[in-house]
């Protein structure tokens, strides 16, 4: 039936040979000619290959170098045709991947040219499907500087001579359907630089990567049947800084050394809901070539981290936290990300991701690069990867890191080192603009979600709405929460000194509330600031081990009654003496009841447990976080006594009655100690007290109700009289 051969012309063949074509679907596959149609296929390492049809079989011509080609006296090439191909010890009836039109549509062509397409996952990376009825997978990867791009994998020796991708035009967007490539193969893209170089690099949208230090990307579909439904639908009741919002922080790997998702989703669950916090947050779970990095240098964007098993392992997790009443926060690395050859560093052999100024590319504190947001795909890239951990793994909030790193063009950098803007300023207007589409983009798509800002300077309007330009001629960036870095780092420097010297520190406790309502904020007693020579957090107290321990507690009674939301460590909440380690988590040998401590641990433990099970219960605490009508000093300058009083209010016509927090750091006892309160209830009753014997305090405490008297205290007409025990924090409330 053949009539002649149609060999590949000789420019074409060179360009496929050394992955240059942009356009190999113009070469390949079947193609009208004089005297019929053309059929061309590039099968490296084939003996034979041949068109076969329902009534068709037609060997095509060895033309040398793995091409193959034949000419037959057809009007049109038969529907669904498929390619019979002989190798050495095989033999393989495959759909010839290059009769296929583009598997991606103009209209998602178009959003990725804009940089607007908010679900790039979608269009971008690899998707099983099935095209013009075969089933494959659809390869597609933005690389506008490559003079030619390759998929290779397992499913072809990890030669990728015979699977060119055509480029689909000015979007700098590569194609290629793969016939009978599924789920679980490995692939990454084979890139020709500029120069003629190649480059073996991962799927920056790959969904799915191989278990480092190996690092594939992996051909992924979820199969995760979602259990959530009711959490989802309420958690949009209250917006995050109107509501209870206590976090336990959490690195997944270490937590329980060992232990998978599915594993963590048998105790994790179980463990916070125990200890009554409304959250976890998660340290980066995006893949990561280092561990020692915790996940905050990132290579796989869109990929959890195979170390601790699939996607819908990881959401398998996610949907047990929801079914448990836990709200589940990721930390997010927009920031920058590590140079390694394999990943996004110069991607198609020129900066890509990066900034195309060195200077402005090469992030100063970490070795890394930083991301050029003024490039409309690198934001979709980023803003479009936001959305997608909270649309696809229904992620509660997102926590971004290292936000005073994108937000000022001389961060770490001494003069010289770095150019003003366009208005001779340091703000780096790209990322400002990259923050706001991003918090926008994800408070309109997902419903009840929260982003909070790791923002370490004094930045106006972090968590002001986009919309609303501030002062300083900027609009907000939007965050629902920000950080209080300030809070945190005066605190603990209070704390760390001896009480005798606190005296001379009292405006590090107090000075928080003088900007206390600027921001919405969360208290952050995070991971930083237990590792790398700082100390665990009841390390940081001086004193012996009973001192440390009460005033360990008495800070976590401060904390959980200061305006703001709670962030407390994994480890901090029974009083773990040594610093964090990646390499072996938590001491939680030290709750084992063979320990001779134990109990001291187990009380502190206990005490988080209350001061999130009263914190929930009393509105006071948290309805009006950012208002400052929720608070009002009762006590604030008695630092000879190294004591701090205050009144938290709650939403007014709520039914909610007010609470008084009493901290007390000095290591003596108090009696008859005055502060004045309003006079309209006729007694106060304690509901906590972190000296409480079941706590591991002395047990100083007052027991019963305490009546006002009507003597004027403190700017109040009435006051009580009560007991603040050694190095202690109490919570009174009308009885």
């Amino acid at each position: 039936m053949a009539v002649a051969a149609s060999p590949v012309p000789e420019e074409d063949r060179v360009r496929l040979l050394a992955g240059t074509h942009h356009d190999p679907h113009g070469v390949l596959g079947a193609h009208p000619v004089t005297g019929g149609m053309a059929f061309r296929a590039l099968r490296p390492y084939a003996k034979a290959v041949a068109v076969v049809a329902e009534d068709l079989r037609a060997e095509l011509r060895d033309d040398g170098d793995g091409f193959f080609s034949v000419v037959l006296p057809l009007e049109a090439a038969p529907e669904g045709y498929r390619l019979h191909v002989t190798y050495e010890d095989a033999e393989l009836e495959i759909h010839d991947a290059y009769r296929f039109l583009p598997s991606l549509g103009d209209f998602d062509l178009h959003l990725i040219g804009e940089g607007r397409h908010e679900r790039l996952w979608d269009a971008l990376g690899a998707r099983p499907m099935v095209h013009q009825g075969a089933t494959g997978t659809r390869f597609t990867v933005w690389a506008p500087n490559a003079r030619g791009v390759r998929v290779v994998g397992g499913f072809n020796f990890w030669d990728g001579t015979g699977f060119p991708m055509r480029s689909l035009g000015g979007t700098g967007v590569w194609e290629l359907f793969a016939p009978s490539v599924g789920e679980g193969e490995l692939y990454k893209f084979e890139i020709t630089r500029a120069d003629g170089s190649k480059t073996l690099r991962a799927d920056p949208l790959a969904r799915r990567t191989e278990t480092p230090p190996a690092n594939s990307s992996v051909v992924h579909e979820s199969h995760h049947e979602w259990h959530d439904e009711a959490w989802l639908a309420r958690r949009a009741e209250r917006p995050a800084h109107e509501a209870p919002f206590s976090v336990y922080e959490v690195h997944l790997a270490s937590w329980r050394p060992g232990l998978t998702y599915r594993q963590l989703a048998e105790q994790l669950p179980a463990y916070v809901a125990d200890l009554g916090f409304t959250h976890v947050e998660l340290m980066p779970v995006a893949e990561h070539p280092f561990g020692g990095s915790w996940g905050y240098q990132v290579t796989g964007f869109y990929a959890p981290t195979a170390r601790l098993g699939t996607p819908d392992d990881f959401k398998y997790l996610v949907d047990a936290l929801h079914r448990a009443g836990i709200g589940v926060l990721m930390d997010w690395v927009p920031a920058h990300f590590p140079r390694d050859d394999w990943a996004l560093a110069e991607f198609d052999g020129r900066p890509l991701y990066e900034h195309e100024d060195p200077a402005r590319a090469a992030h100063p504190d970490w070795g890394t690069l930083e991301f050029d947001y003024g490039r409309k795909e690198v934001r979709n890239f980023l803003v479009a990867n936001a959305t997608y951990w909270c649309e696809e793994f229904h992620i509660d909030g997102l926590r971004v890191d290292a936000v005073a790193s994108m937000l000022y063009l001389d961060y770490s950098r001494e003069h010289g080192q770095w150019t003003p803007n366009a208005h001779g300023g340091r703000e780096n207007l790209d990322a400002v603009a990259f923050l706001q589409e991003m918090n926008a983009t994800v408070y309109r798509r997902c419903p009840g979600v929260v982003t909070i800002a790791e923002e370490s300077t004094a930045w106006d309007g972090v968590t002001r709405a986009t919309h609303h330009e501030g002062p300083g001629g900027f609009g907000g960036l939007g965050f629902g929460l920000k950080w209080n870095m300030g809070w945190m780092h005066d605190s603990l420097d209070y704390v760390s000194k001896e009480p005798v010297h606190r005296k001379h520190h009292h405006h590090e406790m107090t000075f928080s509330m003088v900007y206390a309502y600027s921001e919405n904020y969360v208290l952050p007693i995070s991971h930083d600031e237990v590792v790398h020579g700082k100390r665990s957090l009841v390390s940081k107290m001086p004193g012996d081990w009973w001192q440390q321990r009460a005033t360990h507690r008495a800070y976590l009674g401060f904390m959980w009654a200061h305006p703001g939301k709670q962030l407390l460590f994994m480890g901090q909440e029974f009083a773990q003496g040594a610093e964090w380690a990646e390499g072996h988590g938590p001491d939680w040998w030290l709750l084992d009841p063979a320990y001779g401590a134990e109990a001291d641990h187990r009380g502190v433990r206990d005490l988080v447990r209350d001061l999130n099970t009263v914190y929930r219960r009393e509105g006071a605490l948290w309805e009006r976080d950012t208002d400052p009508g929720g608070f009002a000093w009762v006590e604030g300058d008695a630092a000879e006594d190294n004591v701090f009083a205050f009144l938290r209010y709650p939403d007014e016509g709520g039914g909610g009655t007010p609470l008084l927090a009493v901290s007390h750091f000095s290591p003596v006892v108090r009696h008859a100690y005055r502060l004045g309160v309003p006079d309209e209830f006729a007694a106060w009753q304690e509901v906590l007290n972190t000296d409480e014997a079941r706590y591991g305090g002395g047990d100083v405490t007052n027991p019963d109700p305490l009546k006002p008297e009507p003597v004027a205290s403190h700017g109040r007409p009435a006051s009580l009289r009560l007991t603040l025990p050694p190095l202690a924090t109490v919570w009174l409330r009308p009885a």
